[in-house]
This record gives structure tokens, C-alpha cells and sequence, in this order.
């Protein structure tokens, strides 16, 4: 069900800057601007897509996106957080600074979806070549984000205060460091890092992130906890190998592996608080032994853990170790344990959401619903919205005649986003612009 602002509520976006509420400005220009954007938007796309880079290896991309931002007369910094790119645009009228991310990497995926424009392309990942697909919609955001740019850039003398454009790589990971790597910071923290946000200060961000299995032009949204929190780990048990037939001869690590596994699940069971949210523990890998009759000598577990709550995700990771440790020991093995943090659960800014409903009612008229759950994914998106206020939607990307239970969801390899959902979310991010409620008057 949509909810609309009370015109008369007094919004209090930021510490330094108070605006009164009225009903979201619409300039007649938007719609015109956005449907000449289009075909170009689309195209943009489709290139892309069809030329997809992995996470801090998005030189092309970049190159492309700094490109374009330059032909619009946008000041642009390359090299931000490694392979990102800032645009910086100056409007015409006095008034604050927000920033508009998109993210530009690809996945390690061989696409399967047989588009005209679909990916062949191959990239290095950690010293191997890995087939490389846009099958979480990146190359949309990229796409659409640049339509906006070009937009804005066109109606710069109507724009009141600066708009950033953070073009972001490797917020899927970095291909060119492993996952349990704890001394690189990647994606959106290398972004910060780099001053992403300081240079100009922006005090608030949005961003858009396309979903399959929601319908074409539709935008969606959620006050608070959105998006799962996001750390992974890694289990290393040390036994002693001996032969299959005498056990009593060595350590096992495999029996010691099955009890920490089992354990972990009572961290959820038996740890946590459930009436403050949920949380999840899985396994993804578990590797060891080289023949049927060996015991061998090490296991080596990897796994991820997710949650909606902060308070449950710092009670998982601090009851983990110890819990981990004392099974092993129980078995007589060792474990190490390496635990990785993600990203934080992602939030939306309670005031800034509610003051945006009237801008996505006007992107998406009649298409606007708010989701009355968090969604599992995470994203570091979260690691803006920690620093400034922060908007993170959704996008419907299937066509409204397909069965949305039954269509590939973004990882897939048959994971498509369609082309006509594009100008709502080109129409999203200059509508967050225009009708920002810090935004100020012209003096």
C-alpha cells in the first residue's frame, strides 16, 4: 500500500539545513528530458552489458562513463577506490549537495540468456580466467545513471545545489583480491577512502538497484533495515591423518567439522534474540581429504553469515570464536577461525524515505509500493548510509506478462532486466535531485 507525506509535517533532514514540506515539485522538463534520453540510455546498456569487468577491473567501463560525463560538461576524478569515477555537477541555484551511486562491476557467470547483446566476454579472477555476466543489473544502473547525468547537465541552470555521481566499482568483490583478504578495503569503503563524499561534502545519497521478479516500472521502498547485513568466514580444523580403517590412530577433522557446523546453528537457535530479527549461518564450501580410506589431516570450511539486525549480527560474530574453538578442542583438533566483514545491514534514513515517497510517486505514478519486509541480499551501499543519510529502492525489471514466481532472480545466469524499466529509474534519480526537501531556496 502506497503512503503518502502529510504536506504539513515539518522534515528535518539534516543538522544544519531545515525545510518546510509542500507538495513534490514536478518540472514540466523531466519527462521530455527523460524520454530523449532514452534511446541513449538503452544503448548504453545494451554496450555494457555486452562488455561486462569484474570488480576493480572496470577500466573500460570507467573510461566510458568519465567519457560521457565530460561531453556534459560534468567535472569528473577517475581512480576513486580504485577504478570508480566522481561527477561533480554545479546547478544553477544556491542550495545543498547530494549524491546519486550506481554500481558498474560484474559477476564471475557464464551468461546463458541468448540476448542479441549478450556477454562472451572472460576475465581474470584471482589468477584464472572466469567467464564475466552484468546478472545483477549493474550495467543498468550504470546506464541509467548517465541518462540522469545527462539530464541534469542539460537543466543545470534550474538545479538548485550540487549533484555527485558515484559510478562505484567491485561491489559484487574485487577480482584482484580474494575475499578473506582483510587489509584491502574495496568497493564502496575504498570509495569513502578516496573522498568520495568530502569533495564536495554531500549530506544525503540515493541509489537504485534493479530487481527481477518484480514488474517493469515499478519502484519500491522501505523505511529503516532493507537489506541484510554481510560477513563471511572461514574455519580451518586441524586433526591428525591416519588411515581410514584405524580412526583410533589419528585426530579426525571431519567428525570435529560436522560438530562446529551443527554448533553454529545454535547461535541462531539459542544466541540470538529472534523477536529483534533474523539471522542465518550457511556453509558454502567444506574441502578435505585426497582418498576414500585417509583421514586427512585438515578440513577447510567457508560460509556467510546474514542478518537484519545489528545487534544480532555483533552477537553472532562475538559468540562465534569461542564457540568454534571449544568444539574443536571437544574433538581434540584445532580451528582457526577468519571472520571477514561485508558490509553492515543496509538502513534507509526513516526522514529522508518518507520525505522522498511524493519524487518516486512521481517517477513511478500509480507503481509505488512499500515492501513490508527487509530483503535478504546485502549491499555496501550500507557503508554510505553510515556516513549521510541514505535511499536505497528498488526497481521492478521483469515485463508485467511474465510469471514473476517462476522468472531467473539476479545471479542467474539466465538473469535478464528489462529495457523499458530503464527510464523509470533515469526519471528516479533526477526526481530524488529536484525534489530533495534540504534543497534551498534561491537567494
Amino acid at each position: 500500500m502506497i503512503r503518502f507525506i502529510n504536506p504539513s509535517l515539518c522534515l528535518t533532514v539534516l543538522t544544519t539545513l531545515v525545510a518546510t514540506c509542500s507538495q513534490a515539485a514536478d518540472p514540466d522538463w523531466v519527462d521530455t528530458a527523460v524520454v530523449a534520453v532514452n534511446q541513449e540510455v538503452i544503448d548504453l546498456r545494451h554496450t555494457i552489458h555486452q562488455h561486462p569487468e569484474l570488480g576493480n577491473m572496470e577500466f573500460k567501463t570507467a573510461e566510458l562513463v568519465a567519457e560521457r560525463l565530460r561531453a556534459w560538461n560534468i567535472e569528473v576524478r577517475t581512480q576513486v577506490g580504485k577504478t570508480g569515477v566522481v561527477g561533480v555537477l554545479k546547478g544553477g541555484q544556491p542550495g545543498p549537495v547530494v549524491a546519486l551511486r550506481a554500481d558498474m562491476d560484474a559477476l564471475p557467470v557464464m551468461e546463458m540468456t541468448g540476448l542479441p547483446f549478450s556477454s562472451k566476454a572472460t576475465g581474470i579472477r584471482l589468477g584464472k580466467s572466469v567467464p564475466v555476466m552484468h546478472a545483477c543489473g549493474h550495467d543498468t544502473h550504470t546506464a541509467m545513471l548517465l541518462g540522469a547525468a545527462k539530464v541534469l547537465a542539460e537543466h543545470r541552470d534550474q538545479i538548485r545545489g550540487t549533484v555527485v555521481f558515484l559510478f562505484q566499482p567491485a561491489e559484487e568483490g574485487a577480482a584482484d583480491v580474494d575475499e578473506f583478504q582483510t587489509d584491502t578495503l574495496i568497493g564502496a569503503q575504498a570509495m569513502i577512502r578516496d573522498g568520495a563524499l568530502d569533495s564536495p561534502k554531500a549530506e544525503a545519497i540515493f541509489g537504485v538497484h534493479v530487481m527481477a521478479g518484480y514488474p517493469t516500472g515499478h519502484l519500491y521502498y522501505k523505511s529503516g533495515t532493507v537489506l541484510n547485513s554481510s560477513d563471511s568466514f572461514r574455519i580451518t580444523v586441524k586433526g591428525q591423518q591416519t588411515h581410514g580403517s584405524a580412526p583410533w590412530s589419528g585426530v579426525d577433522p571431519i567428525v570435529a567439522s560436522q560438530g562446529i557446523i551443527g554448533g553454529l546453528q545454535t547461535l541462531v537457535s539459542r544466541r540470538i534474540d529472534l523477536t529483534q530479527g533474523m539471522g542465518v549461518i550457511s556453509i558454502g564450501t567444506l574441502n578435505a581429504g585426497s582418498a576414500a580410506n585417509i583421514i586427512p589431516e585438515t578440513v577447510e570450511m567457508t560460509g556467510t553469515i546474514r542478518t537484519n539486525n545489528a545487534d544480532i549480527r555483533e552477537t553472532i560474530l562475538k559468540k562465534m570464536p569461542p564457540l568454534v574453538s571449544g568444539i574443536a578442542s571437544a574433538y581434540e583438533t584445532d580451528a582457526k577461525l577468519l571472520l571477514v566483514n561485508k558490509a553492515p545491514v543496509t538502513t534507509n534514513d526513516p526522514t529522508l524515505t518518507e520525505s522522498m515517497v511524493p519524487a518516486l510517486e512521481l517517477a513511478a505514478p500509480g507503481k509505488v509500493a512499500r515492501l513490508d519486509s527487509s530483503l535478504s541480499p546485502s549491499e555496501d551501499f550500507s557503508y554510505y548510509a553510515q556516513k549521510i543519510p541514505g535511499l536505497f529502492v528498488f526497481l521492478g525489471a521483469t515485463p508485467a506478462d511474465q510469471d514473476m514466481r517462476k522468472v531467473p532472480n539476479n545471479h542467474s545466469p539466465y538473469f535478464t532486466a528489462d529495457d523499458a524499466t530503464l527510464a523509470t529509474g533515469v526519471k528516479a534519480h533526477v526526481q530524488f535531485v529536484v525534489n530533495y526537501p534540504g534543497r534551498r531556496q534561491p537567494g
